[in-house]
């Protein structure tokens, strides 16, 4: 799938695999999203445009670049909010705006019951904070109401994926482009992914 992009990097496996151990508590679970969304993001933002910028250095002017574009952060509530801090601390003035979206139980799909978003765009790529892509329900009801918004260009940033939920997404929106630092074998009979992490908005937050 030429959408699709899984991380290879040591750092991001190794700390997947960490992230993964039931023994890890929540404080050094939170740190670990932190970690890996930090480190997801130099691969997402390889592509960002730049102009030209001039910088002054104690010995002279060097020509160096800046981002050309305004970037908006969208985690997903409640999980996607561990991601945001690692994201921010490459990009600082990126925007963030919050969408809240549980998932029904019974039937697995996402329902939506926060939504801050202002009138009209006011970044050029949104990047979507979720750790799990499971049944790809959450991600593609936020990109449904991000494009409904005007957003032009989106991205999709996880860490965990199944392929069910890599279908569904790819299936609805062919021109979001997945990162994810890792692929994993399935869903079960309650849609969680297999081998997976658990829940992670549980194992962030202690209420597991």
């Amino acid at each position: 799938m030429s959408n699709l992009f899984p991380s290879s990097h040591p750092l991001v496996a190794h700390k997947l695999t960490k992230l993964r151990d039931v023994a890890t508590q929540p404080k050094k679970f939170r740190e670990l999203v932190r970690e890996i969304a930090g480190l997801l993001t130099y691969e997402v933002t390889a592509d960002l445009p730049t102009v030209p910028r001039a910088a002054q250095t104690p010995m002279g002017t060097a020509n160096g670049v800046e981002l050309s574009e305004k970037i908006g952060l969208i985690p997903i509530l409640r999980a996607g909010l561990g991601m945001v801090e690692g994201v921010w601390e490459l990009i600082p003035n990126a925007e963030v705006w919050h969408i809240g979206l549980y998932r029904d139980e019974r039937t697995l799909k996402p329902v939506e019951y926060y939504n801050k978003l202002p009138v009209a765009p006011t970044v050029d790529v949104c990047l979507v904070l979720d750790p799990m892509l499971a049944t790809g329900g959450s991600a593609v009801a936020t990109i449904d109401i991000l494009k409904r918004w005007g957003a032009k260009k989106i991205k999709f940033v996880g860490i965990l994926a199944a392929p069910e939920g890599i279908a569904t997404l790819h299936g609805k929106h062919p021109d979001v482009p997945i990162h994810i630092a890792a692929v994993d074998s399935h869903l079960n009979e309650i849609g969680y992914i297999v081998p997976g992490l658990g829940d992670a908005g549980d194992r962030q937050f202690g209420t597991g």
